[in-house]
């Protein structure tokens, strides 16, 4: 629910991504310069994804579009407003004042390039600061420097209410801006978190419990707690550390807090009575696992694996074989997975005789397509 008493939607991220990327691939395969559209403030609490949201739609221009997507991320609480012009030095003559660029600002102008500028923490920034915003906002200019056409424009900050450092914006930038405000939601956060590489044990347990991806409390004075970013740490943790829950558990607690990381320690022991993932695959095994946890755990280190051979089709159609061993809910669970893997994932499994045999029989077919 809002805390904002706003006027302006509220969007999960998911949405958020879709609404943003359909709009701004449209205007650039129009032809028409990004800088048609009004910059964007997005709303919302601590680690709810924005900053993840702004990389996915960078991702979705480049695979609509062809051109590459280049991200300047500027954290205005660290900038003062001189930061933002540019040092002050002499022209040749030594006449006039000059303002040499940024170096934040020396973004590629060419055709087969977008940028965005994504101006995080601007509610974070002291009010001067938030008004040296003013002329990128609407005039795309700072100081004398003038943004390049393929240049779009996106800011995000925490709400006053989250209890985080944070200023109220002046009216005269705010309606500069088109406002969303950006809701945590767990069905969006796992389809992005199932195609990002975020660890087959995170995803397994918010699978099992979904309360326990969002745990920020504007009232608790906690300073770990868990957030769709701080949950993407564990997961990076656990893929280039090591996956011992056991050993990192000081490390998993200081992001997400001990009482959250004690339940997450103990579920994850699931693990080790799983199947082999190479057998399932390879159609060794129609060993199922015991238990709703167990369940769980199967599917998400299946969706992992799938992930990273999802264009062997021959033991992407053995798992899939598998799964129809597993209870309904779970199986549909999978192909769910499987669909959110890689966008336009269904044309590929549509080659793949057990899912479409799957599918047909799951009722997941409608006039020859996935629904």
């Amino acid at each position: 629910m809002s805390t904002l008493n706003t006027n302006f939607p509220i969007l999960s991220v998911e949405r958020t991504i879709e609404t943003l990327s359909n709009a701004y691939c449209t205007v650039i395969e129009k032809g028409v310069s990004p800088k048609a559209l009004p910059s964007v403030m997005l709303w919302g609490p601590p680690g709810v994804g924005k900053s993840q949201a702004v990389r996915q739609i960078a991702k979705d221009i480049e695979f609509s579009t062809g051109k590459s997507v280049r991200i300047t991320d500027v954290r205005l609480l660290l900038f003062n407003p001189i930061d933002l012009r540019g040092i002050p030095t002499s022209n040749a003559d030594k006449t006039l004042a000059i303002w040499l660029k940024p170096q934040i600002f020396q973004m590629d102008d060419s055709e087969d390039v977008i940028n965005i500028l994504f101006l995080d923490e601007i509610s974070a920034a002291p009010q001067s600061v938030q008004a040296a915003a003013y002329q990128i906002t609407l005039d795309r200019v700072v100081g004398e420097h003038r943004l390049p056409d393929n240049c779009i424009v996106i800011a995000a900050g925490n709400r006053i209410t989250d209890k985080s450092v944070s200023f109220k914006m002046p009216k005269a930038l705010a309606n500069r801006l088109l406002h969303i405000e950006v809701e945590g939601s767990y069905d969006s956060w796992h389809q992005w978190a199932v195609r990002s590489g975020i660890h087959e044990k995170v995803l397994g347990f918010l699978s099992f419990r979904s309360d326990r991806l969002f745990g920020f409390d504007a009232t608790n004075d906690d300073l770990a707690f868990a957030t769709p970013r701080s949950w993407e740490m564990v997961s990076s943790l656990l893929n280039h550390v090591g996956d011992d829950v056991d050993k990192l558990y000081p490390m998993i607690a200081g992001l997400v807090g001990s009482g959250i990381a004690i339940e997450f320690r103990s579920w994850c022991r699931v693990y080790s009575e799983l199947p082999c993932m190479e057998d399932i695959f390879a159609g060794r095994t129609e060993l199922i696992p015991k238990g709703t946890d167990g369940m769980y755990a199967v599917v998400s280190s299946m969706t992992v694996y799938a992930r990273d051979h999802k264009n062997d089709l021959f033991q992407i159609g053995n798992s899939i074989h598998y799964a129809r061993r597993l209870p309904a809910d779970f199986g549909m669970l999978l192909m769910d997975n499987y669909l959110a893997m890689e966008k336009n994932y269904k044309d590929t499994l549509m080659q793949i005789p057990e899912y479409v045999e799957y599918a047909s029989a799951k009722g997941m077919i409608r006039n020859g397509s996935v629904r």
